[in-house]
């Protein structure tokens, strides 16, 4: 089954998935609140597949997804948490949001 929002987290210090790792996706609403719609937990591989649950959907509007990295790294990252803000206006459409990441920086792209 393909789901709309996923995600899939590297690690690349080690080069490896960097596993349970808690996320949480958020929709913006007005006048910029935001309401959690989603959370999970990364597995073996960095990834989780189903943030909105068997019966979630999106809709056009702003989405935010945040990743508690505090515990990577230990005391040694920078970042104790990472959002990432995007955009959906093609509902039919799946959105695949990767980060990679290491102690002093990290990158993320659309994925397929």
């Amino acid at each position: 089954m393909t789901y709309q929002i996923t995600t899939h987290v590297l690690d690349l210090v080690q080069g490896t998935p960097a596993n349970n790792i808690p996320v949480v996706l958020e929709k913006c609403g007005d006048p910029d609140t935001w309401e959690i719609i989603g959370k999970g937990i990364t597995n073996d591989d960095g990834r989780i597949d189903n943030l909105l649950g068997e019966n979630g959907s999106v809709s056009p509007g702003t989405y935010r997804l945040t990743f508690d990295v505090s515990s990577t790294f230990e005391s040694d990252s920078f970042y104790s948490s990472i959002p990432i803000i995007f955009n959906i206006s093609d509902t039919n459409r799946h959105y695949h949001i990767p980060l990679l990441l290491s102690r002093f920086g990290y990158s993320t792209y659309r994925g397929s």
